[in-house]
């Protein structure tokens, strides 16, 4: 699987991080992670290593995995193990994956990294009802 049109937030993320402890931001602007961002981060995050840089409760961060994409249909916007990527990549022509770090605890949430998978190929072109009626 290749990402393509990567974006690292670790700028942004130190931006925020050093406004909090500059006291230009407070935890409760920072720690507004929303109910269905930490059921979430409950069901489907994977944990890492590194732990919340805001209160430093000891649990790990949780990462979390959205996909995006209008072949997606319902599905869109739907969180997933990253172990189902290459299978999403293979199938379909563009999507847009986005992983925010969640600490369940506080509610530290922010959005780490995009990227772009698939095929990079044209969407296929469905015939519409009345071509696929006619003989």
């Amino acid at each position: 699987m290749r990402s393509r049109s990567v974006i690292d937030y670790a700028l942004a993320r130190r931006a925020t991080l050093a406004d909090l402890r500059a006291g230009r931001l407070s935890s409760l602007d920072v720690c507004d992670a929303q109910p269905y961002l930490l059921r979430a981060a409950k069901f489907h995050g994977e944990p890492t290593k590194k732990p919340c840089p805001v209160c430093r409760c000891g649990e790990k961060l949780i990462h979390v995995t959205y996909t995006y994409g209008d072949e997606l249909g319902d599905s869109s916007g739907r969180a997933r193990a990253t172990r189902e990527l290459p299978a999403l990549a293979a199938r379909y022509s563009e999507l847009q994956v986005y992983v925010v770090e969640v600490c369940r605890p506080c509610g530290w949430n922010h959005l780490t990294l995009s990227y772009a998978i698939g095929t990079g190929e044209p969407k296929a072109r469905r015939a519409s009802r009345r071509q696929a009626a006619d003989p």
